[in-house]
């Protein structure tokens, strides 16, 4: 059932407010919350669920199928629907944009829909905060209102232990050293957060997670992993994408989330035939068996995106009554391939 009314107490959300508030000094110990077993990077098998404006929105990001005109009980049982379908697809992990317009605003109420929806099917969920579309300098634009913002997330989401927080969303404005102390000050910050729960993107476009993971301030976090064909559409060869994406992760394997990777679903290509010369059929095959290979944990973008030619799947129906449609069996055939399915 929708849980419109939270099941988090006041006294626990002030609490964790002022941990980081005063950076994490009164913050509860991280062993606190949840069980301890860690589950492994490959247990993490998603998708993206993304707003058909890429998530870069200085009002609320609102993924597909979803509206802010909707209320909480409309949101959740829309998710739940869509959710459904990510499951259908073998999914067990969603990573949902968030901004400040979305959590320090009205549409916080409902948007808690969407994730609740997925937590309550047992799904992972990866909240990660995308930068304003009239910004796109891969800086965060507000840093007080983006404060604001992971204060409200963590201390409603703290205590459970299906959601994830990711910082930013590829922080390609800063030099690798400022986005690791800006990263290493959020995990100070945010202590009563376990280690395990936090995802750093890497450098750049989040393109090489290397120097994040060497940095011992960000230890026992996982680390998040982007690489798309279209970064180099002139590579047309396997083993040159294999070999490209374990450069990028190095020794790291064990802690990285491959959490965005796609290519085009709309177009009929086969993915589970022979390259002949497509750079897309070369970068999947390849994706797809270097998380099989290390054990990474990977989430597909995007599962749903309205618009977007490299969605997996299309939505229909209307109202709350929302199922999902495979654009590219043999895309989700690698897809299972990876995830050992």
């Amino acid at each position: 059932m929708p849980r419109e009314n939270n099941r988090r107490t006041a006294c626990l959300g002030a609490l964790l407010a002022c941990a980081t508030a005063f950076g994490g000094a009164l913050a509860t110990p991280a062993s606190a919350y949840g069980p301890t077993a860690v589950p492994p990077v490959s247990d993490f098998r998603g998708v993206n669920w993304a707003d058909p404006r890429d998530n870069f929105a200085h009002d609320e990001v609102v993924p597909s199928g979803l509206s802010t005109s909707d209320g909480y009980a409309t949101t959740y049982a829309k998710s739940e629907a869509i959710i459904a379908g990510f499951a259908e697809l073998g999914a067990n992990t969603v990573r949902l944009p968030v901004n400040p317009s979305s959590v320090n605003g009205p549409f916080w109420k409902s948007y808690r829909g969407a994730i609740d929806a997925a937590t309550d099917q047992g799904f992972k969920v990866i909240l990660g905060y995308w930068e304003a579309d009239n910004a796109k300098d891969g800086k965060i634009d507000d840093r007080a209102d983006w404060n604001r913002m992971w204060t409200r997330l963590t201390s409603a989401y703290a205590r459970d232990s299906k959601v994830y927080f990711e910082p930013m969303n590829e922080p390609f404005g800063y030099t690798s050293q400022e986005w690791r102390d800006i990263a290493a000050r959020w995990v100070t910050g945010h202590r009563f957060v376990p280690r395990d729960r936090i995802l750093i993107g890497g450098i750049k476009y989040s393109e090489d997670v290397k120097p994040v993971c060497a940095d011992r301030r960000l230890d026992g976090t996982r680390l998040a992993l982007h690489n798309y064909g279209f970064w180099h559409t002139d590579w047309t060869g396997y083993d040159q994408w294999k070999q490209d994406f374990k450069e990028r992760i190095g020794s790291c394997a064990s802690r990285t989330v491959l959490d965005e990777f796609g290519a085009t679903m709309t177009s009929g290509l086969n993915y589970n035939g022979p390259v002949d010369g497509s750079h897309e059929i070369a970068y999947i095959q390849a994706a797809t068996d270097t998380i099989r290979e290390l054990g990474l944990g990977s989430v597909y973008w995007p599962g749903l995106r309205n618009g977007d030619t490299y969605s997996l799947t299309t939505l229909q129906g209307t109202g709350t009554d929302l199922t999902l449609k495979v654009n590219n069996q043999s895309g989700l055939d690698r897809l299972h391939w990876a995830w050992r399915q």
